[in-house]
């Protein structure tokens, strides 16, 4: 019997399986989804196109050498977001705490659910629910934490389930790669193989402060991950005390002025989120992924505001500081964190009348014709 049951859920190659839906001759096919630029990256990818090697973030001259029967189309995210939404309904409908942690991943916290119909067997009929309504395959994890139900679905791939049960944790870790871990990429992963640390049970065996040497504070992370540690709880949206927005690129951006302009976009998206949750934000991360995938990022803490003007000389500010590789940008994205309640009104009036009336009328057209109706500015 769990004491804590976290469970997670995450649709297969997400974007793919819509389109997949929608066209049933994409089946067992390499599909790949993306922009219809010359230089577009992969966004989703059918398990057909993984056996080739394509990957999520490869840029499309490379699939077509890799795989010429790919078959790419051009995503469509409204769709999927629609999509996302009517998962989440379900998962609301069904659980006590639910968390969407991306558009196509859920936790939902089971916690004291064993005492009456056993986690395990409802977590399988939940998934069985959800395909039957949305006919998208599903894989799911379920375990003592947030971490380790993640890295079970991982894992369960495709449409699978796994469980971890309590005191078992650490074994099913052990043999796994350290890449497996969320936050370990290139960098990190090549200096622990340089250390001769590949697989997580060898870097959970390692003396904590070691790892504190090699890589600061958040090697006492990597330690905690590695040994199973997670205490996050599952944060249902309305409780979540960050937002969130990333735009993947259709090629390498290495001009700070277009790069601007898709900053520009994500800001006024969580802008708008902020000021129908009536809040405000006091700090602010701008997080950017160069073309061999590695990334970075920079924050600040910043007076209360939800104003897309002072959020933008903001950004900017760190865009400027962070961007100093002049090598091609293929992500760009955006967290507004230590929301706190307050007054958009209090925020917008030092800016006048015609600024509060124009950012309504732009929430009122993103709220209309959807995120994209507004394209990006110039810079």
């Amino acid at each position: 019997m769990f004491e804590r049951a976290i469970l997670h859920l995450d649709v297969d190659s997400f974007f793919a399986s819509v389109e997949v839906r929608r066209n049933i001759g994409l089946r067992n096919k390499p599909l790949v989804v993306s922009g219809n630029g010359v230089q577009s990256v992969v966004a989703s990818c059918s398990f057909e196109a993984r056996k080739w090697g394509i990957h999520s973030g490869m840029p499309l001259r490379m699939v077509r050498r890799m795989c010429p029967e790919a078959v790419i189309i051009q995503g469509d995210m409204e769709a999927y977001q629609r999509e996302s939404g009517i998962i989440e309904e379900i998962i609301q409908g069904a659980v006590p705490i639910c968390e969407r942690a991306a558009l196509d991943a859920f936790y939902a916290d089971l916690t004291g659910m064993d005492k009456y119909f056993g986690c395990w067997r409802w977590s399988e009929e939940l998934k069985q629910r959800i395909f039957k309504e949305t006919h998208l395959p599903l894989s799911m994890g379920l375990a003592i934490n947030k971490l380790v139900a993640r890295i079970g679905t991982l894992e369960a791939r495709p449409n699978g389930a796994r469980l971890i049960e309590k005191g078992t944790e650490r074994g099913f870790l052990s043999p796994l790669p350290v890449r497996k871990l969320p936050g370990v990429g290139d960098i990190i992963s090549r200096k622990l193989n340089l250390m001769g640390i590949r697989q997580i049970g060898l870097l959970a065996a390692l003396p904590p402060r070691l790892l504190e040497r090699e890589f600061g504070k958040p090697g006492v992370q990597l330690w905690k991950k590695a040994n199973a540690e997670d205490y996050s709880p599952v944060v249902p949206h309305l409780q979540q005390n960050t937002l969130q927005n990333e735009q993947v690129l259709d090629k390498e951006i290495t001009d700070l002025a277009i790069l601007k302009r898709h900053l520009v976009a994500c800001l006024g998206i969580l802008s708008k989120q902020l000021r129908e949750r009536k809040c405000l934000c006091t700090k602010l991360r701008i997080k950017i992924r160069y073309a061999d995938f590695n990334t970075f990022s920079k924050e600040k803490k910043i007076p209360p505001t939800c104003n897309d003007s002072t959020l933008e000389r903001e950004a900017f500010g760190l865009l400027t500081l962070l961007y100093d590789r002049r090598q091609g940008i293929r992500l760009i994205g955006v967290q507004l964190a230590g929301l706190v309640s307050g007054s958009p009104q209090l925020d917008l009036f030092d800016q006048g009348t015609k600024n509060i009336h124009l950012l309504k009328t732009l929430d009122h057209i993103r709220s209309r014709f959807g995120d994209a109706a507004l394209g990006t500015k110039e810079i």
